[in-house]
């Protein structure tokens, strides 16, 4: 992995970074990482920053800081006001419909007690194919979907288990996913990742009042799995 993380967008208040799959936000006593999104992009801008919101370990894609206490706050209002535009590519199992919404309450953290919170995905397919590879024993071909999931909240893996709900879980999940086409992906395809991207972060700057849209560009190994799966032209921006 590269130590330098790629910087989307910068200027007196915020930054943001296209963060790899893989790489930990922070530190937490469970794990025995030693490098960090959080302490890389401090040492990288000579600078601190304050966290905002967060992504997944396997989850890539754009995520942004405060370069302030204060600015992150402001920020982090909007993400608690809902008045942020979060969009995520996913590649997943099976053919979902065109578009749906998906309500289905999860929790905050792994405790089989923890509260049971309200949570809502919107998506939309962007692109299905059916490819000849044969994944387990039913099925000489097999179907995928990439799709554009819109998450109106923030809970913990919301979208990893919003679709593993429906049956169409994300390739590469460990924890909620369908461990016959993970291993397919990892051992066969070579190809040992989830598939699970924040494309698009956008919102109105609380302190500028402009308009700002980050995009974060898929990793190598996003695009050929795409490719792999005959999906490359449906991602935004392709056709």
């Amino acid at each position: 992995m590269d130590d330098k993380l790629e910087i989307l967008f910068s200027d007196p208040y915020f930054v943001a970074i296209n963060k790899p799959e893989g790489m930990l936000v922070h530190r937490t006593r469970i794990s025995e990482d030693n490098v960090f999104v959080l302490q890389t992009l401090r040492d990288q801008i000579g600078a601190q920053v304050f966290t905002i919101h967060r992504l997944d370990r396997a989850t890539s894609g754009v995520l942004i800081y405060g370069k302030s206490s204060e600015s992150a706050e402001l920020l982090a209002a909007h993400f608690r006001e809902k008045t942020i535009e979060k969009k995520y590519l996913a590649l997943v199992r099976g053919w979902t419909d065109d578009s749906g919404t998906i309500d289905y309450p999860v929790r905050d953290q792994d405790r089989p007690g923890a509260e049971l919170l309200p949570a809502i995905t919107h998506y939309r397919t962007l692109g299905r194919s059916e490819v000849p590879h044969a994944i387990g024993n039913k099925h000489a071909t097999a179907r995928f979907s990439l799709v554009e999931a819109e998450p109106e909240t923030g809970r913990r893996h919301q979208i990893r288990k919003h679709f593993a709900h429906i049956l169409h879980p994300v390739i590469g999940d460990k924890r909620h996913g369908d461990n016959k086409h993970n291993a397919y992906f990892w051992k066969t395809l070579l190809l040992p990742r989830m598939l699970l991207h924040a494309r698009l972060l956008a919102f109105r700057h609380p302190a500028t009042g402009e308009d700002v849209r980050i995009e974060a560009p898929l990793d190598d190994l996003f695009v050929r799995a795409l490719q792999v799966m005959e999906l490359e032209k449906y991602v935004p921006g392709n056709k």
